[in-house]
């Protein structure tokens, strides 16, 4: 019996798991650009600037603001790099680019404007 009970909690722990990724693939892909952010993180203040500045609207999903803002979280922690925060976390096209540094990374080399392009988030 006790095994059983084992099996069973793992299914249940598996299939939270996927349905937490598939909540933020969900929530990732549902708008052309997404920043998940934090309130009060000045990185993501950042984040959110540069893409305002380029003439990108991103949807903003507040982690601390949101139901279900800590499951997100643990995904976001899974996919961000080590030594890296998982806030902000940035989507393009579905697409899970990074955060604020991964960002800027691709401004500064002109990968930015052409990615943002290809998701349709930019006319010009």
């Amino acid at each position: 019996m006790e095994v059983a009970r084992m099996i069973s909690n793992g299914a249940a722990e598996v299939d939270a798991s996927r349905w937490r990724y598939e909540m933020v693939s969900q929530l990732g892909s549902c708008n052309r650009v997404v920043v998940f952010s934090a309130s009060g993180c000045p990185m993501c203040t950042v984040a959110e600037h540069l893409l305002f500045s380029l003439g990108v609207g991103p949807t903003i999903v507040v982690l601390d603001r949101h139901v279900e803002g800590p499951a997100i979280r643990e995904v976001l922690c899974e996919l961000a790099e080590e030594q890296q925060p998982e806030v902000p976390a940035v989507f393009i096209g579905g697409k899970f680019v990074g955060g604020v540094e991964a960002l800027m990374a691709c401004h500064i080399n002109g990968n930015l404007v052409p990615l943002l392009k290809h998701s349709g988030a930019l006319w010009l």
